[in-house]
């Protein structure tokens, strides 16, 4: 199954937690220290909530697909390469507190680099990084 990934930026995590809960109707499907994520049915959606800063208003923080297996993201590696798209390929990376493979379209890629996530300890807590730093 893919379904669409969407990542929000939120100021007030407990509260956007309160409030996409009563909206979805359902709890999140993963609760961590400055995130939750949210995996609805229908429509097919992943929602991520990404702790921000206090006050500040609410940010689209990424796109993204979310595919079922290894082999969909190979596929769709070589489309995009077929297609003429420069990509940059992450397997088997620790991210947003899952182990994923990926494929970017590298044009989009920050040119100041950073990590794709919050790195974090062995037991789940985030470690401080530069503000460039984002979950993908």
């Amino acid at each position: 199954m893919s379904r669409v990934q969407l990542a929000l930026r939120v100021s007030e995590l407990e509260a956007s937690v309160a409030f996409y809960s009563k909206l979805f109707g359902a709890e999140p499907a993963k609760r961590r220290p400055g995130y939750a994520n949210f995996a609805i049915a229908e429509p097919p959606l992943k929602l991520v909530l990404i702790e921000g800063e206090p006050g500040a208003e609410t940010v689209l923080d990424h796109l993204g697909v979310e595919v079922g297996s290894s082999e969909e993201v190979t596929a769709a590696t070589s489309r995009l390469t077929d297609a003429g798209l420069v990509t940059l390929e992450e397997n088997d990376t620790s991210c947003c507190y899952a182990v994923q493979d990926k494929v970017w379209d590298a044009n989009n890629l920050s040119p100041t680099g950073g990590d794709c996530c919050v790195p974090v300890t062995d037991s789940g807590v985030p470690v401080a990084e530069p503000a460039t730093a984002r979950c993908c």
